[in-house]
């Protein structure tokens, strides 16, 4: 019976052992695809604010797309697959994500600055504005900021005050999800319909979704790899999140359009309707 049990422990070790190899070599070989993806097709524009990487697809009026926690100007420019071809995106990454630097001021009204010096790097004069998730604070800011140049404001499931602090639970969740490009990598691609659940997508929504749905949000998924790319910029949001600001909303003056859904568990309908 020993002997016996000794093969089976053996066994069991030797198709662990294979299993964690392969698991092992898949995150290689799709780290490697995600860093130099996570690199390609953005620029450098050099700024009054700084260093500021940004994407741009399309051609016409232009429209900023301000993309949430965990992005970068590549998340940025998933909205190409919603809009009109006859715009152009401008995508920047905000402070702390891919290869924008974080300043010492990287509030929400610095970043919203920072906006400004980009288009003003580019020639662009106004630019209607999209806030998505955790963009939405700079995107506010932006239109409280630099009306002239705000010719219409969409915030898309958007934060638009401050939460309180995150329990206990969610901060350990979150310094593991977000610390380690494995941890990450291994949810997104095991357990993707748990870490949808965690971004606000409930598992009733998730399962009448279409397969167009469904491969968008591989994608928006897969754009967020590797987190190491981002991490500075996640935190940066949880800091500003938790922070005061001063947001006077009845002072914007751009034709505004509110996006939100009802049952978003992660970013909740209070901010749609703030």
């Amino acid at each position: 019976m020993k002997t016996v049990g000794l093969l089976i422990a053996v066994v069991l070790c030797v198709v662990l052992g294979v299993l964690a190899a392969r698991i092992y070599l898949r995150y290689r070989r799709d780290m490697a695809v995600a860093r130099e993806r996570a690199l390609a097709g953005s620029q450098i524009s050099e700024t009054d604010s700084g260093p500021i990487e940004y994407a741009s697809i399309g051609e016409g009026y232009p429209l900023l797309v301000i993309h949430g926690a965990g992005g970068g100007c590549d998340q940025g420019l998933l909205l190409a697959h919603f809009v009109s071809d006859d715009l152009r995106l401008m995508a920047p990454s905000r402070f702390g994500y891919l290869r924008t630097p974080l300043p010492a001021d990287a509030s929400p009204a610095a970043q919203a600055d920072a906006y400004a010096d980009l288009l003003d790097a580019l020639d662009i004069r106004e630019v209607a504005v999209v806030g998505i998730s955790a963009g939405g604070p700079s995107a506010l800011q932006f239109a409280l900021r630099h009306p002239d140049r705000t010719s219409a404001l969409v915030m898309l499931s958007a934060i638009s005050h401050v939460d309180p602090p995150m329990d206990p639970v969610q901060t350990v969740v979150f310094n593991v999800m977000f610390r380690s490009d494995f941890v990450y990598w291994l949810l997104s691609t095991y357990f993707q319909s748990n870490l949808v659940s965690m971004f606000g997508v409930p598992g009733d929504v998730q399962s009448a979704l279409s397969p167009i749905e469904k491969q968008w949000i591989s994608e928006f998924l897969q754009s967020m790899h590797p987190v190491s790319f981002r991490q500075v910029g996640i935190f940066n949001d949880i800091r500003n999140q938790q922070s005061p600001r001063d947001c006077r909303l009845e002072n914007i003056v751009a034709p505004t359009l509110v996006i939100h859904a009802v049952d978003d568990s992660l970013v909740s309908l209070s901010h749609g309707q703030h």
